[in-house]
């Protein structure tokens, strides 16, 4: 039994498809699964069954699965400790983020990740919430960027700020006038929103949940549209096809003259909160200190800091 030989079966289990384990594994699918056979041989056990178009594992395959996954990681933890010894920051740092915090924290992130520990480049993935959540759980990723809720999978978490929404509306729509506008205003305009798997399109049904019922009465939502990526709605609102809600630090900071008008809640304002989070058996802890420091320096025009 080999290190090799478990990284093959947790990634089998994780794409749930040998060809797609083998492109992660960076080795053709022949030698993927022929050493997949020899630790099932060696074990004496099925690990996997062959569907026609997925791969499902066994019960006694998950157990074996899990267990490979931690000594996974405890042999990575040996290599840790010994760069530790040397340089706690040396080395890179997997960080995922979410797609809608990526674009709008990272550029001012990295650049201060490079001012403050050099010697620690950030390997970056921006994905969903759940596909992060996973990737930190198999080890893919040291720590990542999220908004909270997300499920419960014994991550450690340490807070780095709340962020309010605000509205975003066309330049010439009524609502572009107003100091602040009330939730249930929205319910009677046409909202754009981002595609399902998306934690904020989660967030924003949460705070007006009549965009989820997508009623047409006079009361209720009368149109909505689906949208990949929260800048592709802001092109969609300026058009004039209708609102949507923003996080706070995806807002221009210079917005004047442009086509699209940034509204304030009215009190109570909506926010999220934003957290790092990392497996609780990783073992460099100064490299999460300094990414929090990092992430700090930045200038988070609008959220609420938090240091807890």
């Amino acid at each position: 039994m080999t290190l090799t030989e478990l990284r093959y079966i947790v990634a089998v289990a994780r794409e749930k498809h040998f060809g797609r384990a083998a492109e992660a594994c960076f080795v053709s699918q022949p030698t993927l699964s022929v050493a997949i056979k020899k630790l099932e041989e060696e074990l004496d056990v099925k690990l996997f069954e062959r569907g026609t178009n997925e791969v499902s594992v066994t019960p006694l395959g998950e157990a074996i699965v899990r267990q490979a996954q931690s000594v996974i990681e405890q042999a990575a933890a040996i290599k840790d400790i010994a760069k530790r010894g040397k340089d706690p920051l040396n080395g890179p740092l997997k960080l995922g983020i979410i797609y809608t915090i990526g674009p709008y924290l990272l550029p001012e992130l990295v650049r201060h990740a490079i001012e403050l520990t050099p010697q620690m480049p950030l390997i970056l993935q921006e994905n969903f919430t759940a596909k992060l959540v996973d990737m930190l759980r198999t080890g893919e990723l040291d720590c990542a960027i999220m908004a909270e809720p997300f499920p419960d999978t014994g991550l450690a978490v340490a807070p780095l700020y709340d962020e309010p929404f605000t509205i975003a509306v066309p330049k010439g729509h009524p609502l572009a006038k107003r100091s602040s506008v009330g939730a249930d205003e929205l319910k009677r305009e046409t909202m754009l929103l981002l595609g399902t798997g998306h934690c904020f399109r989660d967030h924003v049904l949460e705070v007006c949940p009549e965009y989820a019922r997508f009623s047409s009465d006079a009361e209720g939502i009368r149109k909505s549209f689906e949208g990949s990526s929260l800048e592709t709605i802001k092109h969609m609102v300026a058009s004039g096809m209708g609102v949507t809600v923003v996080p706070q630090l995806s807002v221009p900071r210079e917005t004047t003259g442009g086509l699209v008008t940034y509204v304030p809640f009215e009190p109570p304002v909506p926010t999220r909160r934003v957290v790092l989070a990392w497996r609780r058996t990783f073992t460099r802890y100064e490299a999460i200190a300094a990414l929090r420091n990092a992430v700090y320096a930045c200038q988070l025009d609008g959220v609420t800091r938090l240091t807890a």
